[in-house]
């Protein structure tokens, strides 16, 4: 079976010193989680040294995200960098033809299929990395926040319990405040 997140690092692999250059457009079709409104764009280079295969890059998209203060749909810009290294064993094919060289990856979920790189398992990783952890609407933390406002106010009113409703008709909507 074909895959199209595969890419073929082997030649890197078996000629130490060799770049392999591609760039890379992906909309992560497959990621529920993550919604992108841009296709993440960037490329990734890989070489090997013989003892390790080095891969770097650059990437940029747009991703929706939700506010920290009132959970608006925003749209930020995301931009990372790529710096990984994995170990390489076995003698690579330029060198001898008892061995070849492959990657060892010992990461807790695989990159690898052989030696073709999983690009959208790597991307994916270093993107959700990248995302604000605590992104903000133009109102901000400081200034006040409609929308936050009104779910404040919209919680404060709801009764959980069906005993407690009648005492809901006590509480005048004006006299509740941020």
């Amino acid at each position: 079976m074909r895959r199209d997140d595969l890419l073929d690092l082997n030649d890197s692999l078996q000629h130490p010193g060799r770049k392999t250059e591609v760039d890379i457009s992906t909309d992560l079709t497959d990621e529920a989680d993550i919604d992108l409104v841009k296709p993440l764009e960037g490329y990734i280079e890989a070489v090997s040294t013989g003892n390790l295969l080095l891969v770097k890059g650059t990437f940029k998209t747009t991703a929706v995200v939700e506010c920290a203060r009132c959970g608006s749909a925003l749209e930020k810009e995301v931009e990372f960098e790529v710096d990984e290294q994995f170990s390489v064993e076995g003698t690579p094919s330029s060198f001898s033809n008892q061995d070849f060289a492959r990657v060892v990856s010992d990461e807790p979920y695989p990159l690898f299929d052989g030696n073709s790189l999983m690009v959208e398992a790597l991307l994916r990783q270093d993107l959700v990395v990248a995302l604000p952890v605590q992104p903000l609407c133009d109102y901000g933390w400081d200034g006040p926040c409609p929308i936050a406002a009104q779910k404040i106010k919209v919680q404060k009113m709801d009764i959980g319990r069906p005993e407690f409703a009648k005492l809901a008709n006590l509480i005048d909507p004006e006299d509740v405040k941020d």
